[in-house]
């Protein structure tokens, strides 16, 4: 998968003549108000699958990466992301080329139309495009609510400290025991997003609008502290992990032995997931944008894998290893048990040497974090069940997802992450051979609307009405 992934990512860079280079253009874009068909202003589509992006995987995932692949890990992480920009354009381009309206005019797009409207083969689009949807909707209830919900009541916990409140001793029908904490906490959840997921995208959109960017910056802002305060460890930081992604060699007085190869399956892996780029999760929320032309769109929803690896994951990296030159005793996180734990460790310890207010700075990022990707989530899977079952099945699928939502907050767990993992997996599979059986229309486009400086033109391609189920 990860070979699958990463070949896409450089093929495509090639097929759309590097088209990372139009990053400045394409993030001026992003804040620019556009015409032409769509639901919400290209900016909002973009915060609102930033909502999904940014999440706990890039303080978790990142810490995760840096245990398990040493430093080296990092430098992976950050070329997956400046190469996945490519395809993160190139599956936006399709979805937003192929959407259709239902009859009430709302836009309706992702790799399921793509496939369904783009293939010759009308059947194996058709086989393609439910296998992405059914994928993508099982995803949304496992990494979009189970996981993220108990990443944020797990954060608030363990703020608590050793509170009563907070003692898990509520036994679940003998599967999992809970706290009363946990329990407030998932009520409190499950009405925050309903308000939000029961109005729909526009809805959706005009809470990410001010919720992502107040979100990234507050975090950007803690992790530039943290490096700050461990300023003169900064250059050290990135010299050990540009040389640590080419030769192995142990790192933090030896805490951390690895290979090459690892750094390299580890910090692809964490950024590949990290980004979403060929899951084809973005164009779900990208294809109801506002927009003249679907390369403009494209360039736009670009950015998001920009801030998200290129920018966000890359800050993260080096504020967790400048901080652990600095105090090389916080390295005893590396011996902690398991990946899970050792993580958790890794990243509370080096936000606390923030003086005072650290461990809650950490603890409201991993809460909006994961509030912000289950209201992503929620949007997708919504899309993906209105393709399958019909708009009837959404008030249905809502009150599953916030079912969910609850039983992850108080702690269901396990399964639920093994199952997450392998559809959110699968579900790039069938999006990746939209990607690539469309490549040659992606390159066509880019370069009428792109290279030939054509953006502000308007494509006057009819958009179908979709029959209702």
């Amino acid at each position: 998968m990860i070979l699958l992934l990463l070949g896409t990512h450089v093929f495509m860079t090639f097929r759309t003549g590097f088209i990372q280079r139009k990053i400045p253009k394409a993030i001026k874009l992003s804040v620019t108000k556009d015409s032409g068909a769509g639901d919400v202003s290209p900016f909002a589509a973009l915060t609102t699958s930033l909502a999904a992006t940014i999440g706990t995987g890039n303080i978790i995932g990142v810490g995760t990466a840096l245990i398990a692949g040493g430093p080296g890990a990092i430098f992976w992480m950050w070329i997956t992301g400046v190469f996945g920009i490519a395809t993160k354009y190139s599956e936006t381009l399709i979805a937003v080329k192929y959407r259709v309206k239902d009859h009430n005019g709302n836009m309706l797009g992702g790799a399921m139309y793509a496939l369904q409207r783009g293939f010759k083969r009308k059947t194996l689009g058709k086989v393609l495009g439910i296998l992405f949807a059914v994928f993508a909707a099982i995803a949304s209830f496992g990494i979009g609510a189970a996981v993220q919900a108990n990443s944020l009541s797990g954060a608030i916990v363990s703020l608590s400290g050793t509170a009563a409140i907070a003692e898990a001793n509520i036994d679940v029908f003998g599967l999992f025991m809970t706290s009363p904490l946990q329990i407030i906490v998932g009520l409190i959840l499950v009405a925050l997003i309903a308000v939000v997921i029961m109005g729909g995208i526009k809805v959706i959109s005009r809470v990410c609008e001010k919720l992502i960017p107040a979100m990234t910056i507050f975090y950007v802002l803690a992790c530039l502290v943290l490096i700050v305060i461990n300023g003169q460890y900064f250059i050290d930081a990135i010299g050990l992990i540009v040389v640590c992604a080419f030769t192995p060699q142990a790192a933090f007085g030896g805490a951390v032995g690895t290979s090459i190869m690892i750094a390299l399956q580890l910090g692809c892996a964490r950024g590949l997931f990290s980004n979403e780029s060929g899951l084809g999760s973005s164009p779900l929320v990208a294809s109801s944008a506002i927009t003249r032309n679907p390369a403009r769109q494209a360039l736009v929803s670009m950015t998001g894998t920009f801030w998200d690896t290129v920018i966000v994951c890359a800050l993260t990296g080096i504020a967790l290893v400048s901080s652990i030159l600095a105090s090389p005793e916080i390295s005893a996180a590396f011996n902690d048990g398991s990946f899970l734990g050792a993580t958790a460790t890794l990243v509370t310890t080096c936000f606390a040497q923030i003086p005072v207010v650290g461990p809650l700075v950490l603890c409201i990022g991993l809460v909006l974090f994961a509030y912000s990707t289950m209201v992503g989530w929620s949007y997708y899977g919504n899309r993906c069940i209105t393709y399958l079952f019909g708009k009837h099945a959404i008030k249905p699928y809502q009150i599953v997802f916030l079912c969910i939502c609850f039983l992850g907050a108080i702690g269901l767990q396990g399964f639920v992450w093994d199952i997450s993992d392998i559809t959110n997996a699968l579900m790039a599979v069938p999006n990746l051979i939209a990607v690539l059986g469309l490549s040659a229309l992606i390159a066509r486009e880019t370069k009428h609307y792109v290279w030939g400086n054509r953006l502000e033109e308007e494509d006057t391609t009819p958009i179908p009405i979709e029959e209702s189920k």
